[in-house]
Protein backbone atom coordinates (compact mmCIF):
# COMPACT_ATOMS: atom_id res chain seq x y z
CA UNK A 1 0.00 0.00 0.00
CA UNK A 2 1.43 3.40 -0.95
CA UNK A 3 1.96 5.80 1.99
CA UNK A 4 1.24 8.93 2.00
CA UNK A 5 3.69 12.07 2.34
CA UNK A 6 4.25 13.16 5.78
CA UNK A 7 3.77 16.89 3.97
CA UNK A 8 0.45 16.33 2.87
CA UNK A 9 -0.35 14.08 6.41
CA UNK A 10 0.52 17.26 8.39
CA UNK A 11 -1.16 19.77 6.28
CA UNK A 12 -4.49 17.52 6.19
CA UNK A 13 -3.99 17.67 10.09
CA UNK A 14 -3.67 21.30 9.96
CA UNK A 15 -6.83 21.68 8.25
CA UNK A 16 -8.95 19.02 10.25
CA UNK A 17 -7.43 21.33 13.43
CA UNK A 18 -8.34 24.41 11.88
CA UNK A 19 -12.08 23.19 10.95
CA UNK A 20 -12.61 21.91 14.63
CA UNK A 21 -11.29 24.72 15.86
CA UNK A 22 -13.96 27.04 13.58
CA UNK A 23 -16.76 24.67 14.80
CA UNK A 24 -15.48 25.69 18.82
CA UNK A 25 -15.11 29.32 18.38
CA UNK A 26 -18.88 29.42 16.82
CA UNK A 27 -20.29 27.31 19.78
CA UNK A 28 -18.36 29.53 22.30
CA UNK A 29 -20.22 32.80 21.03
CA UNK A 30 -22.56 32.20 22.49
CA UNK A 31 -25.85 34.00 22.55
CA UNK A 32 -25.48 37.63 20.14
CA UNK A 33 -27.40 40.24 23.02
CA UNK A 34 -30.23 41.29 20.38
CA UNK A 35 -29.50 45.04 21.74
CA UNK A 36 -32.86 45.76 21.84
CA UNK A 37 -36.70 43.89 21.63
CA UNK A 38 -37.05 42.78 24.81
CA UNK A 39 -33.80 44.11 26.47
CA UNK A 40 -35.72 47.51 27.41
CA UNK A 41 -38.81 45.49 29.27
CA UNK A 42 -35.41 44.43 30.87
CA UNK A 43 -34.11 48.02 31.42
CA UNK A 44 -37.39 49.09 32.63
CA UNK A 45 -37.58 46.52 35.22
CA UNK A 46 -33.78 47.50 36.16
CA UNK A 47 -34.56 51.01 36.47
CA UNK A 48 -37.86 50.38 38.70
CA UNK A 49 -35.91 48.30 41.30
CA UNK A 50 -33.28 51.12 41.57
CA UNK A 51 -36.31 53.49 42.06
CA UNK A 52 -37.15 51.25 45.28
CA UNK A 53 -34.03 50.19 46.41
CA UNK A 54 -31.57 52.73 46.21
CA UNK A 55 -34.55 55.36 47.27
CA UNK A 56 -35.52 53.57 50.13
CA UNK A 57 -31.32 53.07 50.86
CA UNK A 58 -30.58 56.86 49.90
CA UNK A 59 -33.59 58.60 51.85
CA UNK A 60 -32.32 56.31 55.22
CA UNK A 61 -31.51 59.37 56.56
CA UNK A 62 -34.78 60.43 57.48
CA UNK A 63 -35.36 57.26 59.77
CA UNK A 64 -31.93 57.79 61.53
CA UNK A 65 -33.46 61.30 62.83
CA UNK A 66 -37.10 59.43 64.21
CA UNK A 67 -35.09 56.65 65.46
CA UNK A 68 -32.99 59.17 67.48
CA UNK A 69 -36.26 60.68 68.51
CA UNK A 70 -37.92 56.86 69.69
CA UNK A 71 -35.24 54.71 71.19
CA UNK A 72 -33.11 58.23 72.37
CA UNK A 73 -29.82 56.39 72.05
CA UNK A 74 -26.42 57.61 70.76
CA UNK A 75 -25.97 59.06 67.16
CA UNK A 76 -23.00 56.86 66.30
CA UNK A 77 -25.15 53.66 67.95
CA UNK A 78 -28.12 54.80 65.53
CA UNK A 79 -26.17 55.33 62.85
CA UNK A 80 -25.05 51.34 62.47
CA UNK A 81 -28.54 50.57 61.11
CA UNK A 82 -28.50 52.57 58.08
CA UNK A 83 -24.23 51.91 57.99
CA UNK A 84 -25.05 48.06 58.09
CA UNK A 85 -28.07 48.43 55.45
CA UNK A 86 -25.15 49.90 52.35
CA UNK A 87 -21.97 48.14 54.06
CA UNK A 88 -24.02 44.14 53.30
CA UNK A 89 -25.52 44.99 50.56
CA UNK A 90 -22.65 46.04 48.84
CA UNK A 91 -20.83 42.68 50.64
CA UNK A 92 -23.26 40.34 49.37
CA UNK A 93 -21.96 41.12 46.09
CA UNK A 94 -20.05 37.89 45.40
CA UNK A 95 -23.03 35.73 47.24
CA UNK A 96 -25.30 37.21 45.10
CA UNK A 97 -23.20 36.23 41.90
CA UNK A 98 -23.01 33.02 43.00
CA UNK A 99 -26.94 32.53 43.10
CA UNK A 100 -27.28 34.07 39.92
CA UNK A 101 -25.06 32.05 38.35
CA UNK A 102 -26.87 28.85 39.42
CA UNK A 103 -30.84 30.08 40.07
CA UNK A 104 -30.40 32.86 37.54
CA UNK A 105 -31.40 36.71 37.78
CA UNK A 106 -34.88 36.38 38.00
CA UNK A 107 -35.31 33.98 40.70
CA UNK A 108 -32.56 35.78 43.06
CA UNK A 109 -34.69 39.10 42.52
CA UNK A 110 -37.58 37.10 43.79
CA UNK A 111 -35.89 35.61 46.71
CA UNK A 112 -33.95 38.95 48.01
CA UNK A 113 -37.40 40.88 47.24
CA UNK A 114 -39.05 38.69 49.60
CA UNK A 115 -36.26 38.70 52.21
CA UNK A 116 -35.77 42.44 52.02
CA UNK A 117 -39.62 42.50 52.53
CA UNK A 118 -40.07 40.48 55.03
CA UNK A 119 -37.39 41.88 57.04
CA UNK A 120 -38.80 45.78 57.12
CA UNK A 121 -41.78 44.07 58.14
CA UNK A 122 -40.26 42.18 61.34
CA UNK A 123 -38.68 45.44 61.76
CA UNK A 124 -42.22 47.21 62.83
CA UNK A 125 -42.10 45.13 65.94
CA UNK A 126 -39.04 46.21 66.95
CA UNK A 127 -38.22 47.36 70.70
CA UNK A 128 -34.95 48.16 70.76
CA UNK A 129 -32.23 49.33 68.25
CA UNK A 130 -30.34 45.82 68.26
CA UNK A 131 -33.21 44.39 66.48
CA UNK A 132 -33.42 46.83 64.04
CA UNK A 133 -29.32 45.94 63.50
CA UNK A 134 -30.18 42.59 62.51
CA UNK A 135 -33.54 43.07 60.61
CA UNK A 136 -33.06 46.61 58.25
CA UNK A 137 -29.31 46.46 59.16
CA UNK A 138 -28.78 42.40 57.87
CA UNK A 139 -31.84 40.87 56.87
CA UNK A 140 -33.18 43.83 54.57
CA UNK A 141 -28.96 44.36 53.22
CA UNK A 142 -29.00 40.70 51.89
CA UNK A 143 -32.15 41.01 50.31
CA UNK A 144 -31.28 44.44 48.24
CA UNK A 145 -27.75 42.39 47.73
CA UNK A 146 -29.45 39.77 46.18
CA UNK A 147 -32.06 42.27 43.91
CA UNK A 148 -29.33 44.63 42.75
CA UNK A 149 -26.74 42.49 40.99
CA UNK A 150 -29.60 40.87 38.69
CA UNK A 151 -30.52 44.45 38.05
CA UNK A 152 -26.88 45.49 36.73
CA UNK A 153 -25.92 42.04 35.18
CA UNK A 154 -29.73 41.70 32.93
CA UNK A 155 -29.25 44.65 31.27
CA UNK A 156 -25.47 43.62 30.23
CA UNK A 157 -26.83 40.31 29.13
CA UNK A 158 -29.21 42.13 26.20
CA UNK A 159 -26.82 44.66 25.53
CA UNK A 160 -23.45 45.14 23.92
CA UNK A 161 -23.68 47.70 21.48
CA UNK A 162 -25.97 50.19 22.74
CA UNK A 163 -25.51 49.14 26.62
CA UNK A 164 -23.75 52.39 27.56
CA UNK A 165 -27.06 53.82 27.14
CA UNK A 166 -29.12 50.75 28.64
CA UNK A 167 -27.10 50.45 31.55
CA UNK A 168 -26.91 54.76 31.90
CA UNK A 169 -31.14 54.41 31.85
CA UNK A 170 -31.65 51.76 34.34
CA UNK A 171 -28.78 53.43 36.92
CA UNK A 172 -30.68 56.43 36.41
CA UNK A 173 -33.43 55.41 38.81
CA UNK A 174 -31.45 55.63 41.51
CA UNK A 175 -31.54 59.57 41.59
CA UNK A 176 -35.55 59.69 40.65
CA UNK A 177 -36.05 57.13 43.34
CA UNK A 178 -33.77 59.29 46.14
CA UNK A 179 -35.57 62.16 44.27
CA UNK A 180 -39.17 60.69 44.77
CA UNK A 181 -38.38 58.40 48.27
CA UNK A 182 -37.16 61.49 50.62
CA UNK A 183 -40.00 63.09 50.37
CA UNK A 184 -42.53 60.82 50.23
CA UNK A 185 -40.63 59.11 53.67
CA UNK A 186 -40.89 62.63 55.45
CA UNK A 187 -44.24 62.38 54.78
CA UNK A 188 -45.00 59.42 56.00
CA UNK A 189 -42.96 59.36 59.24
CA UNK A 190 -44.91 62.84 60.03
CA UNK A 191 -48.19 60.61 59.33
CA UNK A 192 -47.83 57.27 60.64
CA UNK A 193 -44.73 57.13 62.52
CA UNK A 194 -41.68 55.22 61.88
CA UNK A 195 -43.77 51.96 62.28
CA UNK A 196 -46.14 52.85 59.66
CA UNK A 197 -43.91 54.53 57.49
CA UNK A 198 -41.59 50.91 57.67
CA UNK A 199 -45.29 49.29 56.93
CA UNK A 200 -46.03 50.96 54.07
CA UNK A 201 -42.21 51.01 52.61
CA UNK A 202 -42.58 46.57 53.08
CA UNK A 203 -45.18 46.58 51.02
CA UNK A 204 -43.38 49.00 47.77
CA UNK A 205 -40.60 46.50 48.32
CA UNK A 206 -42.91 44.04 47.35
CA UNK A 207 -43.64 45.16 43.83
CA UNK A 208 -39.77 44.29 43.08
CA UNK A 209 -41.45 40.63 42.43
CA UNK A 210 -43.34 41.85 39.24
CA UNK A 211 -40.22 43.70 37.91
CA UNK A 212 -38.07 40.40 38.29
CA UNK A 213 -41.12 38.64 36.83
CA UNK A 214 -39.65 40.72 33.53
CA UNK A 215 -36.27 39.91 34.16
CA UNK A 216 -36.48 36.92 31.41
CA UNK A 217 -33.60 34.94 30.56
CA UNK A 218 -31.78 35.60 27.52
CA UNK A 219 -32.01 31.69 25.92
CA UNK A 220 -28.97 30.08 24.25
CA UNK A 221 -29.80 29.13 20.64
CA UNK A 222 -30.11 25.52 20.12
CA UNK A 223 -27.11 23.26 18.76
CA UNK A 224 -27.79 20.35 15.80
CA UNK A 225 -25.15 18.32 16.60
CA UNK A 226 -24.75 16.18 13.54
CA UNK A 227 -24.08 13.03 13.56
CA UNK A 228 -20.93 13.53 11.43
CA UNK A 229 -19.47 15.58 13.88
CA UNK A 230 -19.39 13.74 17.15
CA UNK A 231 -16.69 11.66 18.65
CA UNK A 232 -16.07 8.03 19.84
CA UNK A 233 -13.81 5.86 21.79
CA UNK A 234 -12.87 2.98 20.56
CA UNK A 235 -10.02 0.37 22.20
CA UNK A 236 -9.25 3.43 23.77
CA UNK A 237 -8.45 5.94 21.45
CA UNK A 238 -10.69 8.84 20.12
CA UNK A 239 -11.93 8.88 17.11
CA UNK A 240 -13.70 11.29 15.26
CA UNK A 241 -16.35 10.62 12.12
CA UNK A 242 -15.26 14.30 10.05
CA UNK A 243 -17.69 16.12 8.78
CA UNK A 244 -18.76 17.15 5.45
CA UNK A 245 -17.00 20.43 5.48
CA UNK A 246 -13.79 18.81 6.89
CA UNK A 247 -13.81 15.95 4.16
CA UNK A 248 -13.78 18.68 1.77
CA UNK A 249 -10.84 20.16 3.41
CA UNK A 250 -9.23 17.18 3.07
CA UNK A 251 -9.47 16.53 -0.04
CA UNK A 252 -8.60 20.44 -1.14
CA UNK A 253 -5.48 19.61 0.74
CA UNK A 254 -4.81 16.08 -0.15
CA UNK A 255 -5.34 16.04 -4.00
CA UNK A 256 -8.31 13.91 -6.07
CA UNK A 257 -5.79 11.00 -6.17
CA UNK A 258 -6.67 9.09 -3.06
CA UNK A 259 -7.35 5.48 -2.84
CA UNK A 260 -9.87 3.91 -0.72
CA UNK A 261 -7.33 3.67 2.57
CA UNK A 262 -6.82 7.13 2.25
CA UNK A 263 -10.31 7.97 2.20
CA UNK A 264 -10.93 5.92 5.54
CA UNK A 265 -8.13 7.70 7.11
CA UNK A 266 -9.99 11.10 6.07
CA UNK A 267 -13.38 9.62 7.59
CA UNK A 268 -11.97 8.46 10.51
CA UNK A 269 -9.35 11.28 11.48
CA UNK A 270 -8.08 10.58 14.81
CA UNK A 271 -7.96 13.88 17.25
CA UNK A 272 -7.06 14.30 20.67
CA UNK A 273 -10.26 15.01 22.43
CA UNK A 274 -12.37 13.07 25.42
CA UNK A 275 -15.91 12.50 24.75
CA UNK A 276 -18.48 10.35 26.75
CA UNK A 277 -20.87 9.72 23.89
CA UNK A 278 -21.62 6.65 22.90
CA UNK A 279 -18.78 3.64 24.10
CA UNK A 280 -17.20 2.61 21.11
CA UNK A 281 -17.61 3.42 17.62
CA UNK A 282 -19.20 0.17 16.45
CA UNK A 283 -21.54 -0.14 18.93
CA UNK A 284 -22.66 3.37 18.24
CA UNK A 285 -22.85 3.06 14.68
CA UNK A 286 -24.58 -0.36 14.69
CA UNK A 287 -27.58 1.06 17.30
CA UNK A 288 -28.71 4.03 16.75
CA UNK A 289 -30.47 3.54 19.76
CA UNK A 290 -27.70 4.23 21.84
CA UNK A 291 -26.52 7.28 20.29
CA UNK A 292 -29.78 8.73 20.10
CA UNK A 293 -29.82 8.90 23.97
CA UNK A 294 -26.02 9.90 24.44
CA UNK A 295 -26.70 12.82 22.31
CA UNK A 296 -29.55 13.58 23.89
CA UNK A 297 -27.45 13.83 27.20
CA UNK A 298 -24.90 15.44 25.25
CA UNK A 299 -27.10 17.89 23.99
CA UNK A 300 -28.88 18.38 27.51
CA UNK A 301 -25.75 18.93 29.63
CA UNK A 302 -24.47 21.77 26.67
CA UNK A 303 -27.56 23.75 27.93
CA UNK A 304 -27.71 23.63 31.19
CA UNK A 305 -24.12 24.45 31.53
CA UNK A 306 -24.09 27.27 29.02
CA UNK A 307 -27.54 28.53 30.46
CA UNK A 308 -26.20 28.85 34.49
CA UNK A 309 -22.69 30.28 33.43
CA UNK A 310 -24.25 33.98 32.84
CA UNK A 311 -21.51 35.10 35.95
CA UNK A 312 -18.58 33.50 33.42
CA UNK A 313 -18.76 36.28 31.18
CA UNK A 314 -15.65 38.62 31.88
CA UNK A 315 -17.86 41.52 30.54
CA UNK A 316 -20.75 41.43 32.61
CA UNK A 317 -19.95 44.01 35.55
CA UNK A 318 -18.90 46.52 32.76
CA UNK A 319 -21.94 49.13 32.14
CA UNK A 320 -20.44 50.97 29.17
CA UNK A 321 -20.30 49.83 25.21
CA UNK A 322 -17.65 47.08 24.40
CA UNK A 323 -16.89 49.30 20.59
CA UNK A 324 -15.50 51.94 23.17
CA UNK A 325 -13.61 49.53 24.64
CA UNK A 326 -12.08 48.29 21.61
CA UNK A 327 -11.45 51.84 20.50
CA UNK A 328 -9.78 53.37 23.43
CA UNK A 329 -7.37 50.10 23.82
CA UNK A 330 -6.75 51.21 19.59
CA UNK A 331 -3.64 53.46 20.35
CA UNK A 332 -2.24 50.70 22.66
CA UNK A 333 -1.62 47.99 20.29
CA UNK A 334 1.89 47.01 21.16
CA UNK A 335 0.99 47.06 24.76
CA UNK A 336 0.21 44.40 27.10
CA UNK A 337 -2.87 46.29 28.05
CA UNK A 338 -3.93 46.28 25.26
CA UNK A 339 -3.38 42.40 24.29
CA UNK A 340 -5.17 41.71 27.54
CA UNK A 341 -8.40 44.00 26.56
CA UNK A 342 -8.16 42.29 22.89
CA UNK A 343 -8.48 38.95 24.38
CA UNK A 344 -11.35 39.31 26.36
CA UNK A 345 -13.54 41.99 24.55
CA UNK A 346 -16.06 39.22 23.02
CA UNK A 347 -18.58 38.15 25.01
CA UNK A 348 -17.76 34.66 25.59
CA UNK A 349 -19.81 32.27 28.11
CA UNK A 350 -16.79 31.48 30.07
CA UNK A 351 -14.83 34.52 28.97
CA UNK A 352 -12.14 32.61 27.76
CA UNK A 353 -10.21 32.32 24.49
CA UNK A 354 -8.44 29.44 25.06
CA UNK A 355 -10.71 26.38 23.85
CA UNK A 356 -9.37 23.04 25.55
CA UNK A 357 -9.70 20.26 23.36
CA UNK A 358 -11.95 18.49 25.59
CA UNK A 359 -15.62 19.28 26.53
CA UNK A 360 -16.32 19.28 30.15
CA UNK A 361 -19.24 20.16 31.44
CA UNK A 362 -18.69 21.38 34.64
CA UNK A 363 -21.41 20.97 37.72
CA UNK A 364 -23.75 24.18 38.86
CA UNK A 365 -21.91 23.92 42.44
CA UNK A 366 -18.36 23.58 40.71
CA UNK A 367 -19.43 26.78 38.98
CA UNK A 368 -20.82 28.76 41.57
CA UNK A 369 -17.36 28.07 44.00
CA UNK A 370 -15.49 29.49 41.01
CA UNK A 371 -17.27 32.85 40.17
CA UNK A 372 -16.91 32.94 44.10
CA UNK A 373 -13.57 32.68 44.71
CA UNK A 374 -12.85 34.89 41.30
CA UNK A 375 -14.64 37.93 42.71
CA UNK A 376 -12.62 37.41 46.06
CA UNK A 377 -9.19 35.96 44.63
CA UNK A 378 -6.78 38.16 46.83
CA UNK A 379 -3.63 37.94 44.01
CA UNK A 380 -4.74 40.91 42.60
CA UNK A 381 -3.71 43.01 45.21
CA UNK A 382 -0.51 42.07 44.17
CA UNK A 383 -1.61 44.35 41.37
CA UNK A 384 0.12 48.10 42.69
CA UNK A 385 -2.47 50.04 40.00
CA UNK A 386 -5.89 47.70 41.91
CA UNK A 387 -4.14 48.10 45.22
CA UNK A 388 -4.03 52.48 44.87
CA UNK A 389 -7.67 52.12 43.45
CA UNK A 390 -8.94 49.53 46.17
CA UNK A 391 -7.10 51.84 48.71
CA UNK A 392 -9.37 55.40 47.07
CA UNK A 393 -12.66 53.87 46.91
CA UNK A 394 -12.44 52.18 50.70
CA UNK A 395 -11.52 55.96 51.15
CA UNK A 396 -14.38 57.49 48.83
CA UNK A 397 -16.79 54.85 50.97
CA UNK A 398 -16.33 56.50 54.21
CA UNK A 399 -17.54 59.39 53.47
CA UNK A 400 -19.70 58.44 50.35
CA UNK A 401 -22.70 58.01 52.54
CA UNK A 402 -22.37 60.55 55.53
CA UNK A 403 -24.32 62.74 53.57
CA UNK A 404 -27.34 60.27 53.12
CA UNK A 405 -27.61 59.90 56.73
CA UNK A 406 -26.92 62.75 58.04
CA UNK A 407 -27.55 66.12 55.86
CA UNK A 408 -30.84 66.26 56.55
CA UNK A 409 -30.60 66.19 60.72
CA UNK A 410 -27.42 68.74 59.70
CA UNK A 411 -29.95 71.12 58.49
CA UNK A 412 -32.06 70.65 61.18
CA UNK A 413 -29.59 71.69 63.78
CA UNK A 414 -29.37 74.53 61.46
CA UNK A 415 -33.01 75.73 62.15
CA UNK A 416 -34.20 74.60 58.47
CA UNK A 417 -37.74 72.94 59.23
CA UNK A 418 -37.65 69.05 58.74
CA UNK A 419 -39.80 69.31 55.62
CA UNK A 420 -37.85 71.00 53.51
CA UNK A 421 -34.84 69.46 55.24
CA UNK A 422 -36.44 66.36 53.72
CA UNK A 423 -36.14 67.47 50.25
CA UNK A 424 -32.45 68.09 50.37
CA UNK A 425 -31.52 64.24 50.04
CA UNK A 426 -33.87 64.28 46.49
CA UNK A 427 -32.11 67.25 45.27
CA UNK A 428 -28.94 64.92 45.64
CA UNK A 429 -31.15 61.88 43.88
CA UNK A 430 -32.16 64.12 40.89
CA UNK A 431 -28.33 65.67 40.71
CA UNK A 432 -26.91 62.36 40.60
CA UNK A 433 -29.19 61.48 37.59
CA UNK A 434 -28.23 64.23 35.94
CA UNK A 435 -24.72 63.92 36.49
CA UNK A 436 -24.42 60.32 35.40
CA UNK A 437 -25.86 60.96 32.09
CA UNK A 438 -23.47 64.11 31.40
CA UNK A 439 -20.68 61.77 32.74
CA UNK A 440 -21.08 59.04 30.97
CA UNK A 441 -21.89 60.88 28.15
CA UNK A 442 -18.54 62.67 28.12
CA UNK A 443 -16.38 59.36 29.47
CA UNK A 444 -17.38 57.49 26.32
CA UNK A 445 -15.52 59.91 23.65
CA UNK A 446 -12.21 58.50 22.57
CA UNK A 447 -10.61 61.66 23.37
CA UNK A 448 -11.34 62.20 26.90
CA UNK A 449 -9.36 60.83 29.90
CA UNK A 450 -11.75 58.83 31.77
CA UNK A 451 -9.81 58.67 34.82
CA UNK A 452 -8.83 62.65 34.84
CA UNK A 453 -12.71 63.05 34.80
CA UNK A 454 -12.97 60.54 38.03
CA UNK A 455 -10.36 62.01 39.66
CA UNK A 456 -11.49 65.41 39.29
CA UNK A 457 -15.34 64.67 40.27
CA UNK A 458 -14.16 62.86 43.29
CA UNK A 459 -11.71 66.07 44.41
CA UNK A 460 -14.64 68.37 44.14
CA UNK A 461 -17.15 66.15 46.11
CA UNK A 462 -14.52 65.76 48.67
CA UNK A 463 -13.85 69.37 49.14
CA UNK A 464 -17.83 70.59 48.89
CA UNK A 465 -18.67 67.94 51.24
CA UNK A 466 -15.94 69.42 54.06
CA UNK A 467 -17.25 72.94 52.95
CA UNK A 468 -20.69 72.03 54.01
CA UNK A 469 -20.37 73.12 57.14
CA UNK A 470 -20.57 76.47 56.68
CA UNK A 471 -24.15 76.24 54.77
CA UNK A 472 -26.65 77.83 57.50
CA UNK A 473 -29.65 78.57 54.78
CA UNK A 474 -31.86 76.49 52.83
CA UNK A 475 -30.25 77.68 49.32
CA UNK A 476 -27.12 76.76 50.72
CA UNK A 477 -27.76 73.26 51.73
CA UNK A 478 -29.28 73.01 48.40
CA UNK A 479 -26.46 74.31 46.22
CA UNK A 480 -23.79 72.01 48.26
CA UNK A 481 -26.41 68.72 47.79
CA UNK A 482 -26.38 69.76 44.01
CA UNK A 483 -22.27 69.58 43.62
CA UNK A 484 -21.99 66.85 45.94
CA UNK A 485 -25.10 64.63 43.82
CA UNK A 486 -23.62 65.79 40.18
CA UNK A 487 -19.96 64.94 41.15
CA UNK A 488 -20.56 61.40 43.00
CA UNK A 489 -22.42 60.34 40.22
CA UNK A 490 -18.76 60.21 39.02
CA UNK A 491 -17.98 57.53 41.79
CA UNK A 492 -21.15 55.33 41.10
CA UNK A 493 -21.16 55.55 37.22
CA UNK A 494 -17.06 55.29 36.32
CA UNK A 495 -16.02 52.48 38.25
CA UNK A 496 -16.51 49.47 36.26
CA UNK A 497 -14.92 51.24 33.16
CA UNK A 498 -11.85 53.00 35.39
CA UNK A 499 -11.31 49.04 36.37
CA UNK A 500 -11.37 48.05 32.59
CA UNK A 501 -9.19 51.02 31.43
CA UNK A 502 -6.60 49.92 34.13
CA UNK A 503 -6.45 46.26 34.35
CA UNK A 504 -8.21 44.95 30.88
CA UNK A 505 -12.07 43.52 30.62
CA UNK A 506 -10.54 40.19 31.30
CA UNK A 507 -9.69 41.22 35.37
CA UNK A 508 -13.17 42.90 35.87
CA UNK A 509 -15.13 40.01 37.72
CA UNK A 510 -12.13 39.52 39.95
CA UNK A 511 -11.63 43.55 40.42
CA UNK A 512 -15.15 44.29 40.87
CA UNK A 513 -15.60 41.78 43.49
CA UNK A 514 -12.83 42.70 45.76
CA UNK A 515 -13.48 46.23 45.42
CA UNK A 516 -17.60 45.45 46.53
CA UNK A 517 -16.28 43.62 49.53
CA UNK A 518 -14.35 46.71 50.31
CA UNK A 519 -16.46 49.25 50.01
CA UNK A 520 -18.99 47.59 52.05
CA UNK A 521 -16.51 47.26 54.93
CA UNK A 522 -15.88 50.73 54.49
CA UNK A 523 -19.37 52.06 54.31
CA UNK A 524 -19.76 49.86 57.60
CA UNK A 525 -17.30 52.38 59.32
CA UNK A 526 -18.35 56.05 57.82
CA UNK A 527 -21.73 56.87 59.12
CA UNK A 528 -20.84 55.46 62.91
CA UNK A 529 -17.72 57.64 62.90
CA UNK A 530 -19.71 60.66 62.05
CA UNK A 531 -21.82 59.94 64.50
CA UNK A 532 -19.29 59.14 67.45
CA UNK A 533 -18.05 62.35 66.34
CA UNK A 534 -21.37 64.03 67.14
CA UNK A 535 -21.63 62.57 70.48
CA UNK A 536 -18.23 63.88 71.45
CA UNK A 537 -18.26 67.25 70.36
CA UNK A 538 -22.29 67.82 70.02
CA UNK A 539 -22.12 68.91 66.03
CA UNK A 540 -22.34 67.09 62.84
CA UNK A 541 -19.82 69.27 61.17
CA UNK A 542 -16.36 66.97 62.45
CA UNK A 543 -18.43 64.05 60.81
CA UNK A 544 -18.38 66.15 57.33
CA UNK A 545 -14.43 67.49 58.22
CA UNK A 546 -13.65 63.81 58.30
CA UNK A 547 -16.27 62.65 55.27
CA UNK A 548 -14.62 65.36 52.75
CA UNK A 549 -11.67 64.78 53.87
CA UNK A 550 -11.24 61.03 52.65
CA UNK A 551 -13.50 61.74 49.47
CA UNK A 552 -11.14 64.92 48.83
CA UNK A 553 -8.30 62.46 49.51
CA UNK A 554 -9.19 59.83 47.32
CA UNK A 555 -9.81 61.66 44.54
CA UNK A 556 -6.29 63.22 44.84
CA UNK A 557 -4.15 59.79 45.16
CA UNK A 558 -5.49 58.46 42.31
CA UNK A 559 -3.44 61.76 40.08
CA UNK A 560 -0.60 59.32 40.96
CA UNK A 561 -1.70 56.42 39.18
CA UNK A 562 -0.25 57.70 35.51
CA UNK A 563 3.19 57.76 37.40
CA UNK A 564 3.09 54.19 38.97
CA UNK A 565 1.86 52.79 35.55
CA UNK A 566 5.02 54.35 33.84
CA UNK A 567 7.73 53.61 36.94
CA UNK A 568 6.23 49.49 36.78
CA UNK A 569 6.87 50.12 32.77
CA UNK A 570 10.13 50.64 33.02
CA UNK A 571 10.93 48.98 35.79
CA UNK A 572 9.30 45.58 33.46
CA UNK A 573 11.44 47.05 30.14
CA UNK A 574 14.70 47.10 32.62
CA UNK A 575 14.12 43.23 33.77
CA UNK A 576 13.07 41.59 30.45
CA UNK A 577 16.50 43.24 29.47
CA UNK A 578 18.57 42.18 32.11
CA UNK A 579 16.78 38.65 31.31
CA UNK A 580 17.74 38.86 27.41
CA UNK A 581 21.62 39.26 28.19
CA UNK A 582 21.69 36.27 30.91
Amino acid sequence: MAHEPVKNRIKKNMVVENCRKSEIDKEDEGITPPDGGWGWVIVFASFMIHVITDGVTYSFGLFYIAFLDYFEEGKGKTSWIASLLVGITYCSGPISSSFVNKYGCRTVTIAGTILASTSLLASVFAQNILTLYFTIGIGTGIGFGLIYLPAIVSVTCYFEKYRSLATGIAVCGSGLGTLVFAPLTGLLITTYGWRGATLIISALVLNCIILGVLIRPLEAPKKDISLQSLHFKENGSIVKVAGENERKALQAAGGKDRNKSNERQVKYTAVKMEDDVGNNLRAALSQPILLTKSLGHHTQTMTRSYGSSIMNRRDIFYQGSLDNVRAKSGSLENSVENVRMHSSLRSLPNGNTKHSDNYESPSNAEENVDIFCEMLEFSLLKDPVFVLFTLSNFCTSIGFNVPYVYLAAQAEERGIPAEDASWLLGIIGIANTLGRIILGYISDKTWINRLIVYNSCLTICGIATGFSSLCTTFTAFAFYSVVFGVTAGAYVGLTSVILVDLLGLDRLTNAFGLLLLFQGLASLLGPPIAGWLHDGLGSYDPGFWVAGSMIAISGLMLFFIPVLQRYLRKKAEKSQRISVVF
